[in-house]
């Protein structure tokens, strides 16, 4: 029974925590009941067709299979496009978490990297130029 309420509170918790997840995964689930009741609607319709004779059996289950077939593509195009803008949304979502976190970025490690790099030629060039100068005066 406890273990009923922990499983409960653990969908919740990720549904806040991720709600984009969570509405991707409510659309597939929602593609997912059509893409089924469209079929069944379709079925239903040719059965009927062929039960009048108005089309042969063999046209009937390739008109489903055309029928479904580009059903098919439609969801998992619409299913491509919820998966993009849901990793588009994560993205600027982290993005905006880093930043009020003021975590550095990667670019900001890397310009500090060649300003370092920098910064250490030019002091082994005055160290250089420091010890010819000594060498000369002596």
């Amino acid at each position: 029974m406890a273990k009923a309420k922990i499983e409960i509170n653990e969908e919740a918790v990720e549904e806040k925590v991720n709600p984009m997840l969570a509405a991707a995964r409510k659309v597939l689930l929602a593609g997912i009941g059509a893409v089924a009741l469209a079929q069944e609607e379709i079925e239903e319709f040719v059965n009927r067709l062929v039960e009048r004779g108005e089309i042969a059996e063999k046209d009937g289950r390739k008109l489903v299979n055309d029928v479904m077939d580009r059903r098919k593509k439609q969801v998992e195009e619409q299913v491509d496009k919820t998966r993009e803008q849901a990793e588009d949304s994560l993205d600027s979502n982290i993005e905006r978490v880093l930043h009020r976190m003021n975590v550095p970025t990667k670019k900001d490690i890397d310009d500090l990297s060649k300003k370092i790099t920098a910064l250490t030629k030019k002091v082994d060039e005055l160290k250089k130029s420091e010890s010819t100068s000594e060498s000369t005066s002596e």
